[in-house]
């Protein structure tokens, strides 16, 4: 009995303690659930209220952006996500979609002058990679506008807006915004050139005038190209007052060119190293390179020149280690001349020497520029200015009849066609005859020595009577064929007197606004060509000044006939 008793009460223990177990996993799985929904809860609330707050931030941002806009803006608010496509086209102004002309005229903002905008690249890529491309998706530039004619979702930029903005030749991502803004007139601007060739130019300001022209704004950070003919210089933008992006359009701005922070950077731009008379200077040119110097002539130097007593040689001679060169000189505001542009030029094999002396009408006091360009392998060459007595006469000596050379008493050798003095006439023309040959191409009749007449050829071209060995230099300097920035195609020699004369990339001095100008074509008006105006002239001198007799206000070209007409003034 005892025994039952025990196993009973054992097993009422047992299956009380089970069901104790049970409620116990039972309480904590409802407390587990609870605290599981507490924080479902929880984070949907916080989720609730991140999106609110996100909300309001984001309401307040638009706020904020429609405020600055509208500050921005002068009370305007445009701004467009678009496509960069790069165009050919000069300063920095951009072309829009005609939708872009309709909103804009919407808001009237063609009554409240010109149209100013800013550029920002759009960055689209993920967040890992917003450390690297931070500084690249951050740029930003203003411009003006060319014409509403792009396509829908695209915008043109011109070189100098897409260099800014795009650093590199191939942007990841090409997607702009642009911004309608206000900008201020500048007033002050601090550039600083990248190497130094920009302080060779002898009027850095008119030059960087002419470049401002075609442009809109100027933003602080932006690099500014500037062209002198052919060749680019760029210049940073340092500094700008008031603001740091502002309008250049119908302002005067104090423009500072501070010196390059490194002299070595800008190392393939043209420089002008200087000469002395009487001191050579040894220098190294590379095959289809140039190596430019400069020498001076004052005034007393002209002067011994035009008399006639002086005459100044440049000369250059280089180690003929199978390598060639040749020169071109040319005065300023010319600084660089080329196989296609200078004034003076010299070929030769050996030493090429130009001489500037009195029958050059163009010799004047001013800075000459010298160019050695190589024209065959690396070579090392000699440059030398000099003063020379002019040939034919001792210094004060005074010009003699020219006939005074032929003597009374001479005869013409039949071989060589010299005067010979009578008495030794026949033992001349038995040497001559054995050691000369004239030659009988037709117009040269040159007399060489018989081992020369072996290697003396003419060029089928033009005829002109050299050696063998100068035929290929020959051909390639004066009648290979070559293309002109312009379109023009023609040989060298005719391409040097287009570009001199005929070209209207070609660089002038405008006679109206004092600035080294590209000449453009033939003036639109009639009477301006019959003037001799340039395309540039033409437009430049139509800007009226106030006649200082009458203060009339009266064209720049038509001054001359005003003077006369009105004041009868010669």
């Amino acid at each position: 009995m005892d025994f039952e008793l025990r196993r009973a009460r054992e097993k009422l223990e047992k299956e009380q303690k089970e069901r104790k177990e049970r409620a116990r996993l039972k309480l904590e799985r409802e407390k587990k659930a609870k605290e599981e929904a507490k924080k479902q809860r929880e984070a949907i609330e916080a989720a609730q209220r991140s999106r609110r707050l996100d909300a309001i931030d984001a309401r307040h941002k638009a706020d904020q952006e429609m405020q600055e806009s509208l500050l921005a803006g002068g009370g305007i608010v445009f701004y467009r996500t678009l496509e960069a496509l790069p165009f050919q086209g000069s300063g920095d102004k951009i072309k829009l979609p005609p939708s872009c002309f309709t909103e804009l005229s919407g808001q009237g903002a063609f009554d409240k002058g010109p149209l100013h905008f800013k550029l920002s690249v759009l960055h689209q890529e993920g967040p890992s990679n917003m450390v690297d491309g931070e500084k690249e998706s951050n740029r930003s530039t203003h411009s003006g506008v060319l014409e509403f004619t792009a396509d829908e979702s695209f915008v043109g930029l011109p070189p100098h807006v897409w260099r800014n903005l795009f650093p590199s030749d191939t942007p990841n991502n090409s997607f702009v915004e642009v911004r309608y803004v206000r900008l201020p007139k500048g007033t002050y601007a601090k550039l600083q050139p990248e190497g130094i060739g920009f302080a060779e130019l002898p009027n850095q300001k008119a030059v960087l005038e002419t470049s401002l022209r075609q442009h809109a704004t100027l933003s602080q950070d932006d690099v500014l190209t500037v062209n002198y003919g052919e060749l680019a210089y760029k210049l940073k933008v340092l500094e700008l007052k008031p603001s740091s992006s502002v309008s250049v359009l119908e302002t005067d701005i104090e423009v500072d060119i501070v010196s390059p922070d490194d002299t070595s950077a800008g190392t393939d731009q043209y420089t002008l190293k200087p000469l002395r008379f009487g001191k050579s200077e040894s220098g190294m040119v590379e095959e289809g390179k140039y190596v430019f110097y400069k020498f001076t002539i004052d005034d007393d130097t002209r002067k011994k020149i035009v008399s006639g007593e002086k005459r100044a040689e440049v000369r250059v001679d280089s180690e003929m280690d199978g390598g060639d060169t040749s020169i071109y000189v040319s005065r300023h505001p010319l600084l660089f001349p080329t196989r296609h542009l200078h004034e003076w030029s010299s070929h030769d094999a050996g030493s090429k020497v130009v001489i500037l002396s009195s029958k050059d009408k163009s010799v004047d006091v001013g800075t000459y520029s010298i160019g050695v360009y190589g024209f065959k392998d690396m070579t090392k060459f000699q440059v030398l200015v000099t003063l020379e007595d002019d040939s034919g006469r001792k210094v004060g000596q005074e010009a003699t009849s020219s006939s005074s050379s032929i003597e009374v008493d001479t005869v013409q050798c039949k071989n060589c066609k010299r005067f010979i003095p009578s008495r030794s006439i026949v033992l001349h023309e038995a040497y001559c005859s054995r050691h000369s040959v004239a030659c009988q191409h037709a117009g040269c009749g040159m007399v060489l020595r018989t081992e020369e007449a072996r290697d003396h050829v003419h060029c089928d071209k033009c005829g002109q009577g050299l050696q063998r060995r100068e035929m290929e230099k020959h051909m390639k300097v004066f009648h290979e064929q070559c293309s002109c920035p312009c379109g023009v195609v023609l040989e060298n020699a005719a391409m040097v007197r287009h570009q001199a004369s005929d070209c209207p990339l070609r660089l002038i001095t405008c006679r109206f606004c004092g600035d080294m100008v590209q000449a453009g074509t033939s003036a639109m008006d009639v009477r301006d060509r019959m003037r001799g105006l340039s395309e540039h002239e033409s437009i430049c001198g139509s800007r009226t000044a106030p006649c200082d007799s009458c203060g009339r206000a009266v064209m720049l070209k038509d001054m001359d006939i005003h003077q006369i007409a009105v004041h009868q003034k010669s």
